[in-house]
């Protein structure tokens, strides 16, 4: 069994894939098909973020470095566009402290746009 730190995020990490299950985020799989070890971390904060609470969201800061987060954020969720556009602008302003979340959301959908060409 880990200890220290480890079990620690580990912890945080079951209790939230729980919550995520019994949200039914996982619909579209087979029940045994997604399992804690299985799901990447960048998946599972992206899932967090769109369908738990605050305070699940909060825990993901106590076990992943901001840029990582932050990273997840935009790679998975903001190219989503006008689908998540309020949920993201919320975390552009909350978690990452844009300024002017509408103009840093419409900038990094830009990018992302510009990456596909």
């Amino acid at each position: 069994m880990p200890v220290g730190k480890n079990a620690y995020k580990d912890n945080i990490k079951m209790q939230l894939f729980r919550q995520l299950k019994a949200e039914n985020a996982f619909w579209s799989y087979s029940d045994n098909a997604i399992t804690e070890e299985s799901i990447e971390d960048n998946q599972l904060i992206a899932l967090v973020m769109r369908h738990l609470d605050l305070d699940q969201i909060k825990q993901l800061f106590l076990i992943y470095p901001y840029n990582k987060i932050k990273k997840a954020w935009q790679t998975l969720l903001v190219p989503e566009g006008e689908y998540l556009y309020t949920l993201n602008r919320f975390f552009a302003w909350y978690y990452f402290k844009a300024k002017n979340p509408d103009a840093y959301l419409k900038s990094l959908q830009t990018r992302y746009l510009n990456s596909l060409t």
